[in-house]
């Protein structure tokens, strides 16, 4: 998995971007000893259930470099600590204080409480479940304003979908998951495309609501949605219960 994640970044590192992209973040590059240990501690073996998210959030995975790494939950629940770099450039309005971070990823509280809500530890969580990214880049225009990779030029996203799509095959050839779970739309059109295209005969693609706060839905129970839907696939037992 880290070579394959290292192979992304050379891949990455060849496409240049027009306006409105003004700054990039790479956290495989400037966080690489925490994303490094994210992988050789918990990309091991097969795993049940895989899920996918976009791409880094600013006060989440750009600071922690986990996948959805809202600094609370990648320090006390996955107890993850690596020392974060600078990216450079590195836009004044986005500065990443690593671990120091006292700016909180909403998306990443919420998908990680649930899952430690679910699996009560990291270990049991990480035994047969496993979380990543589509794309590992953070695009900013000029204000410092987020871009998504959808909303990306045709012409720059297509050599983006190339080389994530790679490195999402790879993903899958490794761990061989069970179950494929979107974290939103995006990830899951990105899951149907790249397991057909992968020979994946009828995989096993759900799709849960992003937990970004920009949706009013996932303001509304975010938590019970998710687990209906998890549940109801098979993929979750019944039994948890939640806190109101």
């Amino acid at each position: 998995m880290c070579d394959a994640a290292q192979e992304l970044c050379k891949d990455l590192r060849k496409i240049h971007f027009s306006e409105p992209v003004f700054c990039i973040y790479n956290p495989f590059e400037y966080a690489w000893n925490s994303y490094q240990t994210y992988l050789e501690r918990f990309a091991t073996g097969k795993k049940r259930v895989f899920y996918l998210g976009m791409n880094p959030g600013p006060w989440g995975m750009a600071q922690t470099g986990i996948p959805f790494g809202e600094v609370a939950a990648v320090r006390d629940w996955i107890g993850i600590s690596a020392s974060i770099k600078k990216p450079d450039p590195e836009h004044p309005k986005r500065p990443v204080t690593g671990l120091a971070c006292t700016r909180s990823e909403v998306s990443g509280r919420r998908l990680w409480g649930l899952f430690a809500e679910k699996s009560g530890t990291a270990k049991d969580f990480f035994r047969d479940q496993f979380v990543a990214n589509y794309c590992p880049l953070v695009f900013m225009d000029e204000g410092a304003r987020n871009l998504t990779p959808d909303k990306l030029p045709a012409a720059e996203f297509a050599p983006i979908r190339d080389a994530c799509d790679k490195h999402l095959a790879k993903t899958l050839q490794i761990l061989e998951p069970e179950y494929l779970v979107g974290v939103g739309q995006f990830a899951e059109i990105c899951l149907n495309r790249v397991a057909t295209d992968s020979g994946i005969s009828e995989p096993n693609v759900v799709r849960i609501l992003h937990p970004s706060p920009a949706s009013p839905a996932a303001n509304r129970d975010w938590a019970g949605c998710v687990e209906k839907v998890l549940v109801e696939n098979g993929i979750w037992d019944r039994g948890i219960s939640r806190k109101k």
